[in-house]
């Protein structure tokens, strides 16, 4: 397979303003603002290679993000700075019924879910985001899927619960999946784009990628130049023009 990911997409229904809380939470910077998106850049030295790209919407948001990031941190002082600025900015801190755990569950200002991770050596060298987590019934079948798709490699599994993908370079985010028995409800607020190289036929790998396990996701709206596939849990993606 030679897709490769390129975006992490959340829909807002104020994109401007959205897209400026996470710039200034991870010190990224916003890169691109056009017909209402929005994308937010990491600084090289992250190794993170996707956009951050948000995108206005007018569904609220009804359930929990099936996909959110874990945000990592070098110290307990250092994730308690996280923890403060983010509140700051107009995040809050949220219940999930997680307990008592190091880590700290807080949301964005528009309800999106995400973690303030304690240290952990896994993580130390990921720059600001440490995961893209994604609930999964089937962990390893849907890491040896979203594999085929980026040419990420599974190195790390931790009992029948997480399996975690990270990028050939050995930088930036991992893609982690982990075990949650919640059964989708509505269309993910939050989904992954992958692309194709400049020189590959867009329909060629539409068909390569649903014959590696994904299925047409019809959600309505315009004709777009790009497909809306949903992967072997129903999770939305798009396979984008080639680039």
């Amino acid at each position: 397979m030679t897709t490769r990911l390129v975006n992490l997409v959340i829909d807002a229904a104020r994109p401007e303003a959205l897209a400026g809380f996470w710039a200034a939470l991870l010190g990224w910077h916003v890169a691109v603002e056009e017909d209402g998106e929005v994308d937010v850049r990491a600084p090289e030295s992250d190794g993170w290679d996707l956009d951050l790209v948000f995108v206005p919407v007018l569904e609220p948001k009804e359930v929990k993000n099936r996909i959110h990031l874990d945000l990592a941190s070098t110290t307990r002082a250092h994730q308690a700075e996280l923890v403060s600025r983010a509140l700051e900015l107009g995040g809050r801190r949220v219940d999930l019924g997680q307990g008592d755990v190091p880590w700290v569950v807080l949301a964005d200002p528009e309800g999106n879910e995400f973690c303030v991770l304690e240290p952990r050596e896994r993580y130390a060298d990921t720059g600001a985001v440490a995961s893209i987590l994604v609930d999964a019934h089937d962990p390893e079948l849907l890491a040896g899927f979203w594999a085929r798709l980026t040419g990420w490699p599974i190195q790390a599994r931790e009992g029948g619960t997480l399996v975690g993908l990270r990028g050939p370079s050995g930088r930036g985010p991992w893609l982690e999946f982990l075990r949650n028995d919640d059964v989708k409800q509505v269309k993910n607020r939050v989904h992954l784009d992958i692309a194709p190289p400049a020189d590959a036929a867009h329909a060629a790998v539409v068909t390569e990628v649903i014959a590696a396990g994904a299925a047409p996701a019809d959600l309505g709206g315009p004709a777009l130049p790009w497909r809306v596939l949903s992967d072997p849990e129903g999770n939305e993606f798009c396979v984008l023009t080639p680039r």
